[in-house]
């Protein structure tokens, strides 16, 4: 948020002779992040000037329009004569004045300013917008500066434009709400320096009367607790917004439209009070406040077609709905500049949950949104309707209406017990029950004792102490982050000073190392980084499409989801039951940015839902849950297993000069697999690789992964509907495992190394090709006995004198003896035992036999 010091100043006595550090430090000390302060007359040297426009020439045969200026801007140019500007703005006319800048000048960004031919004229300076004066982000036109400035050309423009001002760009957290307002900081401002606060709420207000300024009926009282409005007649729809105005609005990052919407907005900002100017001539009959319908649609103030859901809420008309409530206002409504003559102001109270969900489910991020959906004070309406009529009547005419709409659902404040020693307890400094009380009641609380009042009398019976007083605390309306003691607490250690808390730090307790958890954890991820694969972490958001997508079956384990109640996407509102969709969604984000040969994984918890586990049980923070309540929620929380997945696409081998690459395949993602396992620590005879069928793989081209006969994972090529239906490229590869299904790390024993010479034998066995090449290697290692080091398969061969569905497996076998030189006879009876085992299980037959 920005703001002006000078605006500030209108509700709070700030020093006059205040730095700009010290206002920043008050700021920061009272948790209001300041991304900057700014001395706007620090920005802009040089001489920066009024002009009156004297004359305007069209320059044609140019890509865009462009105008030659004669400006008056007095003595300053030191001659008196006009000043001659090429200017591209049409925003002007004669007559007009104008802020000029002046060979010389440097603009903010240290653009400097000087006199050159350009478009075949001489220009000397430049007309000045919003943005080229850092001033806001307006870039459409120049400033023109109303009738009611008195400046004449020539004068400092500096006062005129507010640069002769300090601006603060702040940072206002999601609980502080109540900030988002000049009411709300000079409230905070009035704490850091003792100084008495004008609160501009602190007005009378004239009550809703008997009939409504305008027929209306609220059929959802939980989403709108308040709704008030006014209407004013016979408005001047050519009426200015006044130049002060528009300056504190594009000071506040807020574009100019119209007298009608300027005053919505600038209450907005004074007050905290979002509100709506309807255009009365173009409602058609009473105003309906209400959920809307699923697919009723609504064309909002930015031009956009909205298709809303039954959580929006509406405000109707007999046409259906003209307003997106609390978020934006419709088109059919809206204040016609130069047309409109009736108004109708409207200043509601909204359920912040519902509004948050609104802006986040049609990404519509309005001034309006932020503010409800981080609480708006409901006590507040009455004000800002009289307040905008009274700017309205003052600046564009008309007679408001007697007639004041006000329907009031808004529930009073609940009061919050606080032990009076808590503050002291929590935070380890002395804070006595007066202070307590002084501190509460200063950030607009009431407090009392029982029925009886707290007197601020360190002397006073039960509050010297604070052994055993429990306060009974009610929150003002404009601060509905107070709902617990904690909060309360809070607010005392902020007002108090944080610079008195302690840093102390605790002593670190003796570290037993990495848990067996981690370890593994570590292990894995080294494992693939040392392979070439990337870690990438995906947000654990899914689209519930997603599973139709990945081809799941109906009764698939992984299609129940939790979904969360206010995601941050409407479009991606449940968590991940598998790592592959997020993982598949960045590996076609960087195929969509260039990249083809990649290699990606993650290792993240995956979230299955406990169902029928009903609901957790409500824990306050006002002490420690029971072991009782730990195990209700625990039964509550869906399952989190730890998985780790890989996909790849592409060349695993790069091409060159040395010939063609190796795109990448299932074998790797299978081999990725018994990597990870391996890195687990696993032993490779623990581990079972089998064909199977089970989504999103390829039928033909998967394999499960087994450990002690449990399944803990699938590797293989992705089926072909899946790759077309995520718009990856052919043969994408992908393997997922759980690590928690995995046993714990055995202890392995140091391997003897012989010092004797290996007996390399080749055998190639002819087996039906449904046998899996993993079988074959079992048999075979169950054969050989002890003499066997190492079975490696390396060559796959299939032809027509194999014969059809046979397939020729090649393996190097490997023989020694710890303690002897094997002889030839030894290896052989050791490899035609092997062969035996495979011919007796699998079939298998010596090639060429």
């Amino acid at each position: 948020m920005r703001v002006s010091v000078s605006w500030l100043r209108e509700y709070v006595d700030l020093p006059a002779d205040l730095p700009t550090g010290d206002l920043e430090q008050a700021l920061v000390d009272l948790g209001i992040e300041v991304e900057s302060a700014v001395d706007l007359a620090e920005t802009v040297t040089g001489q920066l000037v009024v002009g009156e426009v004297r004359e305007i020439e069209e320059l044609t045969g140019f890509k865009k329009p462009i105008r030659f200026c004669r400006v008056d801007v007095g003595a300053a140019n030191g001659t008196g004569e006009p000043q001659e500007i090429v200017c591209g703005a049409r925003n002007f006319a004669v007559g007009d004045r104008v802020v000029v800048i002046l060979p010389g000048g440097v603009l903010p960004g240290g653009f400097a300013i000087g006199a050159r031919k350009t478009y075949g004229h001489n220009s000397a300076g430049m007309i000045c917008s919003a943005k080229e004066l850092g001033l806001g982000d307006d870039h459409s036109g120049i400033i023109v500066l109303g009738p009611d400035v008195t400046a004449k050309p020539g004068d400092d423009a500096r006062p005129v434009v507010g640069l002769d001002d300090v601006v603060l760009d702040l940072e206002i957290t999601p609980d502080r709400g109540y900030a988002l307002s000049l009411r709300g900081l000079a409230r905070e401002l009035s704490h850091a320096f003792d100084v008495p606060l004008r609160d501009p709420a602190r007005v009378p207000a004239p009550a809703g009367t008997e009939t409504p300024a305008y027929p209306v009926e609220v059929r959802d009282t939980v989403g709108c607790d308040r709704f008030t409005a006014r209407l004013v007649r016979g408005v001047d729809p050519t009426a200015p917004t006044p130049s002060w105005m528009q300056q504190r609005l594009v000071t506040a990052g807020i574009r100019s439209i119209s007298l009608p919407v300027d005053i919505t907005n600038y209450v907005m900002l004074e007050l905290g009070q979002p509100m709506h100017a309807f255009d009365a001539a173009r409602i058609a009959g009473p105003l309906v406040v209400r959920r809307a319908e699923a697919g009723e649609k609504l064309t909002t103030l930015d031009g956009v077609s909205r298709v809303l859901t039954a959580d929006d809420m509406v405000i109707c008309d007999d046409t259906g709905p003209i307003s997106l409530a609390a978020v934006m206002g419709g088109e059919t409504s809206e204040v016609d500049t130069g047309k409109t003559t009736n108004v109708l102001f409207e200043a509601a109270h909204w359920d912040p949950a519902m509004v948050g969900r609104t802006a986040r489910r049609h990404k519509l991020f309005s001034e309006a949104a932020k503010r409800w959906e981080r609480g708006v004070d409901p006590a507040v309406p009455l004000v800002a309707l009289e307040r905008a009529v009274g700017l309205l009547t003052e600046h564009g005419g008309g007679t408001p209406s007697a007639e004041i709409l006000d329907i009031d659902h808004v529930r009073p404040r609940t009061p919050i017990s606080l032990p009076a020693d808590l503050p002291t307890r929590r935070v380890g400094v002395e804070y006595p029950p007066a202070r307590v009380v002084a501190l509460l009641e200063r950030v607009g609380c009431t407090v009392a004792q029982g029925a009886d009042r707290l007197s601020e009398d360190p002397g006073s019976v039960g509050v010297a102490s604070g052994v055993g007083t429990v306060l009974s605390v009610t929150p003002p309306t404009w601060r509905p982050d107070l709902t617990d003691p904690a909060d309360l607490v809070e607010e005392v250690v902020r007002l108090d000073g944080y610079d008195r808390v302690p840093s102390v730090l605790p002593t670190a307790p003796p570290g037993r190392g990495l848990t067996p958890r981690q370890r593994r954890r570590r292990a894995v991820a080294g494992s693939l980084a040392e392979r070439g694969y990337v870690e990438v972490l995906a947000h654990p958001f899914v689209s519930p499409e997603l599973a139709d997508q990945l081809g799941l079956p109906a009764d698939d384990p992984r299609r129940p989801a939790v979904r969360l109640a206010n995601p941050l996407s409407e479009e991606e509102p449940l968590l991940r039951t598998t790592l592959l969709g997020p993982l598949l969604g960045i590996l076609k984000r960087n195929l969509g940015r260039g990249h083809r040969d990649l290699a990606l994984y993650e290792i993240g918890a995956v979230f299955h839902p406990r169902v029928g586990a009903g609901s957790p049980p409500a824990m306050g923070v006002d002490r420690r849950p029971t072991d009782e309540e730990f195990a209700a929620a625990d039964a509550v929380v869906p399952a989190q297993p730890v998985h780790v997945a890989v996909v790849l696409s592409g060349d695993l081998d790069p091409a060159g000069w040395w010939g063609p690459g190796r795109p990448a395949g299932w074998a790797d993602a299978i081999e990725a697999a018994r990597d990870v396992l391996a890195a687990a620590g696993i032993p490779d005879e623990r581990v079972e690789v089998r064909a199977a069928e089970y989504a999103p793989w390829h039928p033909g081209r998967c394999a499960e992964l087994r450990v002690d006969g449990s399944v803990v994972g699938h590797a293989g090529e992705l089926h072909p509907v899946v790759v077309a239906a995520l718009e990856l490229p052919r043969r994408t590869s992908a393997m997922e495992l759980n690590l928690d299904t995995l046993p714990p790390t055995p202890v392995t024993p140091a391997p003897t190394v012989s010092g004797f010479p290996p007996a390399l034998i080749d055998v190639a066995l002819v087996v039906d090709e449904s046998v899996p090449a993993e079988q074959v290697r079992r048999a075979l290692e169950a054969g050989a006995g002890e003499l066997l080091e190492d079975v490696r398969l390396f060559d796959v061969y299939s032809g027509a004198q194999l014969g059809a569905g046979r397939r020729s497996l090649a393996y190097k076998l490997t023989f020694r003896a710890p303690d002897r030189t094997l002889t030839v006879e030894e290896a052989v009876a050791a490899r035609d035992a092997a062969v035996a085992v495979a011919a007796e299980r699998l079939g298998a037959t010596l090639r060429g036999a």
